[in-house]
């Protein structure tokens, strides 16, 4: 492939850059000079990894590494790939942070489960690795074997859960076979609601998944018992699933930061809804995430409103540290209206490798993002994308994908919204959905020529998404070619206002009260409501809480919030104490109860001095009443005795 180094030079100035012909052969000398030096150090070239590593030793910096061959150099367009080879060497040069790690950990206990001799079949494979027991869900006529080397019993799963090396199913018409078993199986009496516990499950059962979103679920093995490949397949794979694991724990939760729930009241519940694997339950005014049953789909992080649930492999502002490196280096050598490709590796970079090898490779323009998952991505990265020079985003995806994209789709339709309201036109974010490398050439090749903002910014935000999304909106708006200061969002977006119908609000605050965000404040001087929208994250809290439902949502962005202050929604004149002067309330409220109250309650006679108590505050109320010596049970109407059950059947009696 061709290497334009001056154009890389003209994207990377503050880089040394050297080029070779074989620098894991006979040029090896060079790179073990290189890797003595001080300094980060990127090597164009992934296939030699393990190499270079090796040669490389304990090295301080560390090293990374640049695919620029099957994704740029290898191609019709590899000629005119320089800048785009720069764009991806200065992506790779930005530090990723380390990540947590969870351990599992699998003593080989498995539980096979069918439906026939494919099962069993699947025990014997297994038996000298693992400790298996095999389950037959409503067996026909299986004749049982000579002797018995794990035990073989018949049930029905009703109920799943858990995790590798922990998991919990529920089974009914379970029963053991009597050893008198000749010619098949008989079985004892059945029951119900039997408890199993195992480190693995392989479902040959060939029935509907046992576990949501089964393909993420670790542990959890599933085959075709009539494709005996499928079955040999899944037997391997679980053989070998015995030890300790570790598994990235890919989203870090904050539940101070959560608005799930206040006052027994739900409010938001984007990632309840979002998340593919159940891995997320609500714990009272806050969710839970379990992070062994997590898959890193990332669907709860982008969704979350507050930053609570944030992606750690990486960080939402080291992804847009590369994101913005990306573009702006290539700007710098030289390339226009480049095309952002978000992928991930497992689907997306073999998709690429194999256009590379077989195809015309990337057009020259597009520049592949690698992510660990495409749902991952939120509305802050589409928005950096636009706002650092991309002329348009495609998110490459599965033809079948593994889970639900719903938390993706909500994604785009809002950055739709947005980028059509700033005067983006064309078809600027969409999805490529294919397991075809042919068909993924095709859909680049067919995505029209857009123009990009005239001056890209080129801020650089640290911090959680809320932040990188309320800056990058900033920024977006700055360069838009129409700026517009208020747009309508799709429902459920986490950004926008609130309507109260000030007429029926009675200012009693509760909305305020339960805010997690301190969108809606109050006054402590004066009855007063006021809203911050900056701060609103659209939980819905305040409406299902107030209790004279006259809140109402209202999804949108407007980019002078960042600057306003809080709006003044309602002000009443406050009530104050005929005894003290001290405010203690809202005026129009205690009028209203002590209208409804005075000579209609046998508490407060009208015209008796008992109703001055109404307009006193607490204290004043307590001192009053005692100096009166008030009985409250004094005048009190005689009422009925309580009604027992033998009246109530003695009426029925009657009755019939």
């Amino acid at each position: 492939m061709r290497l334009d180094t001056a154009t890389i030079r003209r994207g990377c100035p503050n880089c040394d850059i050297k080029t070779f012909r074989h620098l894991c052969g006979a040029e090896i000398d060079h790179f073990r000079s290189a890797a003595k030096a001080n300094g980060p150090l990127t090597v164009a070239c992934t296939q030699q990894a393990a190499q270079f590593t090796d040669e490389a030793g304990e090295r301080p910096d560390g090293i990374t590494f640049a695919n620029i061959r099957e994704t740029a150099g290898w191609s019709r367009d590899g000629a005119q790939a320089g800048a785009k080879m720069a764009a991806l060497l200065a992506a790779a040069s930005v530090a990723v942070p380390d990540y947590p790690l969870v351990t599992l950990s699998s003593d080989g206990v498995i539980l096979i489960y069918g439906r026939d001799e494919a099962a069993i079949e699947a025990g014997r494979l297994l038996a000298d690795h693992l400790d298996v027991t095999v389950m037959l869900k409503q067996p026909q006529d299986i004749a049982p074997p000579a002797a018995t080397t794990f035990p073989i019993v018949k049930g029905t799963i009703g109920n799943a859960k858990g995790h590798f090396g922990a998991f919990e199913l529920v089974i009914d018409d379970y029963a053991r076979p009597r050893p008198s078993s000749r010619d098949r199986f008989v079985f004892e009496a059945p029951r119900n609601g039997a408890i199993s516990r195992c480190d693995l499950v392989l479902d040959l059962s060939g029935g509907a998944p046992l576990i949501p979103a089964h393909d993420l679920r670790d542990g959890y093995l599933r085959a075709d018992p009539a494709d005996p490949a499928a079955v040999l397949r899944a037997v391997l794979k679980a053989r070998d699933l015995v030890g300790s694991f570790d598994k990235p724990k890919y989203v870090n939760f904050t539940a101070e930061l959560c608005a799930h729930s206040r006052s027994n009241r739900t409010g938001c519940h984007r990632c309840l809804d979002l998340c593919p694997t159940s891995a997320i339950t609500p714990a009272g005014d806050h969710v839970s995430v379990n992070a062994e049953v997590c898959a890193g789909c990332g669907q709860c992080a982008a969704a979350c409103p507050t930053g609570a649930a944030s992606y750690v492999l990486p960080p939402a502002d080291t992804q847009l540290h590369r994101l913005r490196a990306m573009l702006l280096t290539y700007r710098e050598a030289g390339g226009d209206r480049p095309v952002l490709l978000f992928h991930d590796s497992q689907h997306g970079s073999s998709l690429i490798d194999a256009l590379a090898r077989h195809g015309d490779g990337l057009p020259a323009n597009v520049l592949p993002f690698t992510v660990n998952e495409v749902t991952q991505l939120g509305l802050e990265a589409v928005v950096a994308a636009f706002a650092h020079g991309a002329s348009a985003v495609r998110f490459l995806l599965r033809a079948k994908p593994l889970h639900d994209l719903t938390g993706l789709s909500q994604t785009i339709a809002m950055a739709d919204a947005i980028l059509a309201g700033l005067g983006f036109s064309g078809r600027r974010v969409a999805t490529i959905e294919t397991d075809d490398p042919d068909k993924l050439s095709e859909a680049l090749q067919a995505i029209e020529p857009l123009a990009t903002v005239s001056q890209p910014a080129t801020f650089r935000t640290v911090g959680k998404r809320r932040d990188l999304l309320r800056f990058g909106l900033s920024e977006l708006h700055r360069v838009a070619p129409s700026p517009t200061d208020v747009i309508a969002l799709p429902e459920g977006a986490p950004l926008g206002a609130i309507s109260v119908n000030t007429e029926g609000c009675t200012l009693c605050l509760s909305c305020v009260s339960v805010c997690p965000t301190g969108a809606l404040r109050d006054d402590p001087e004066r009855p007063m409501l006021k809203f911050l929208e900056d701060a609103c994250v659209q939980c819905g809290l305040c409406q299902s809480t107030c209790p004279e439902k006259v809140i109402k949502l209202t999804p949108q962005i407007d980019f002078r919030a960042s600057r306003a202050p809080a709006l003044v929604i309602k002000e009443e004149e406050p009530a104050l104490c005929v005894r003290c002067g001290k405010p203690f309330g809202v005026k129009s409220t205690i009028d209203r109860i002590a209208a409804k109250l005075e000579g209609r309650h046998w508490m407060y006679p009208a015209g008796d001095k008992r109703v001055d108590a109404l307009r006193m505050c607490a204290d004043c109320r307590v001192i009053t009443m005692s100096e009166q010596q008030f009985d409250p049970f004094a005048g009190v109407p005689e009422r009925a005795p309580p009604r027992t059950t033998d009246d109530y059947l003695r009426e029925r009696d009657n009755k019939n």
